[in-house]
C-alpha cells in the first residue's frame, strides 16, 4: 500500500493549534483503518513572510505540488495588515489555488441538533438545514487585472476587474449539478444578473449545463435576495453555486446558522478525470487566524477536523475513515463538550487540545 503525503501548512494565529488537532485525527485514522500517511510541514502566509520575505516560498509550493493533499490552518493577522504593503499573507492562498488549479471550493453547512441553540436564529428556521456551497475559486474580482491603486485626475483612485470566461463557469457549474444528483437534486445559482455582465454569463452557461441534467431542478437567485433567504429559509437550499466573491461572503454569513465560524470546514478541489473522488485538494476551516485568541487554547478545532474528514473522502478515497471522523465529532458534541465560541448551558467548556483529544478518543 503506497504512502500518502500530506503537506501541512499551519500558518498564522490559531492555525497551528487547530491544524495540530486535525493532524492527530488523521494519524489516528491511519492507524485504525490501516493506511500509511506521511506528513511534511512548511511555512505559508505571515510566518512565511517573516521567514523568507514571501507569502508562498518556492519550497512550500513544491511541497504542495508533490502532496496527495494539503492541510492548511489560517493566514493573516494585524502584524501584516498594512494596506500599503506589496506582500500580504492572503496572496499565498490565491497563488496556491492558482498553481494547483483548484477551481471549486466546497463548503458544507450542516447543523448538529445539540448545537442548534448556539445560533441566534430560531430552532424552527434551522431544522433540516443541509447546504453545500460550491464557490468558484480561481476567477472573478480576486484574480482580475488590472487591480491597482493609482493617481487619477481627482486624486487617488482604485480599480478592480471582474472577469470570467465560459470555461471557468461551466466546469464549476457542471461539478455542482453532478454533486446535486447524489443529494436532493436541487441547484441554486447565485448572481447579480440585473447589474453585472459576468452574472448574465453565469446564468446563460448554467442553463446550458442544466440541459444535461434534466433530473436536477435549477433556479437563479440574486445575491442580495440570497443573503436574506439564508437567514429566513435556509432549509430550502441544497447545492448553491456561485462566483468567487459572492461565495466568500455568503458562506461567512451562513456560518451564523451553525452557531460559530469555527465549526465549518472546506475543500478546494481541481479536476480528476471527471471523478468527484480521488482529487488532489486543499483543506482548511473557513475561519481566519483569530490572533486575539492565538496561543490561549481557546480555538475551536472542529472546522479543521471536519476539513480532515473531507481530505480523507475527496483526496484519499477513504470514505469509511471520513465517516468515522464525522461520527466522532457528533459523538463529542452529544457528550456536551464545547469550546468557548459555543457557550451553551448544560455543556462543559474545553480547550482546543482537549476537544481534539476527545475526537481522537472517540475514533
Amino acid at each position: 500500500m503506497s504512502e500518502a503525503l500530506i503537506a501541512v501548512f499551519p500558518g498564522d494565529g490559531i492555525g497551528p493549534e487547530v491544524t495540530a488537532q486535525a493532524r492527530a485525527v488523521l494519524e489516528r485514522c491511519g492507524e485504525r483503518f490501516g493506511f500509511p500517511l506521511r506528513f511534511e510541514e512548511a511555512v505559508l502566509g505571515g510566518v512565511a513572510i517573516d521567514a523568507t520575505g514571501e507569502p508562498l516560498p518556492q519550497a512550500s509550493l513544491d511541497l504542495a505540488r508533490q502532496a496527495d493533499a494539503v492541510l492548511l490552518g489560517a493566514v493573516g493577522g494585524p502584524k501584516w495588515d498594512d494596506p500599503q504593503s506589496k506582500v500580504r499573507p492572503e496572496q499565498a492562498l490565491l497563488a496556491l489555488r492558482r498553481e494547483l488549479e483548484l477551481f471549486a471550493n466546497l463548503r458544507p453547512i450542516q447543523i448538529h441538533p445539540r448545537v442548534v441553540d448556539a445560533a441566534p436564529l430560531k430552532r424552527e428556521v434551522l431544522e433540516g438545514v443541509d447546504i453545500l456551497f460550491v464557490r468558484e475559486l480561481t476567477g472573478g474580482v480576486y484574480f482580475g487585472q488590472p487591480s491597482e491603486r493609482r493617481q487619477g485626475a481627482a486624486g487617488r483612485e482604485a480599480v478592480d476587474t471582474v472577469v470570467y470566461d465560459e470555461t471557468e463557469v461551466r466546469r464549476v457549474v457542471d461539478l455542482s449539478f453532478s454533486i446535486a444528483r447524489g443529494r436532493r437534486k436541487r441547484v441554486t445559482q447565485v448572481d447579480k444578473a440585473n447589474i453585472l455582465a459576468t452574472s448574465r454569463l453565469w446564468r446563460e452557461v448554467t442553463r446550458e449545463v442544466a440541459a444535461d441534467y434534466s433530473d436536477v431542478a435549477v433556479e437563479d437567485v440574486l445575491v442580495d435576495a440570497m443573503a436574506m433567504h439564508l437567514l429566513r429559509r435556509p432549509a430550502d437550499f441544497d447545492v448553491v453555486v456561485t462566483e468567487n466573491m459572492f461565495g466568500d461572503i455568503l458562506t461567512d454569513e451562513a456560518s451564523v446558522l451553525t452557531g460559530s465560524l469555527g465549526m465549518l470546514p472546506s475543500a478546494s478541489l481541481g479536476s480528476a478525470e471527471n471523478s468527484f473522488a480521488h482529487r488532489a485538494g486543499l483543506y482548511e476551516p473557513i475561519h481566519g487566524s483569530a490572533p486575539d485568541i492565538a496561543g490561549r487554547d481557546l480555538a475551536n478545532p472542529l472546522g479543521s477536523i471536519m476539513s480532515a474528514a473531507m481530505l480523507l473522502r475527496h483526496s484519499l478515497g477513504r470514505e469509511e475513515a471520513a465517516s468515522a471522523v464525522e461520527a466522532a465529532v457528533n459523538a463529542v458534541l452529544d457528550d456536551g463538550l464545547r469550546t468557548a465560541d459555543l457557550n451553551q448551558p448544560d455543556t462543559r467548556q474545553v480547550g482546543c487540545a482537549e476537544m481534539g483529544a476527545a475526537v481522537v478518543e472517540k475514533l
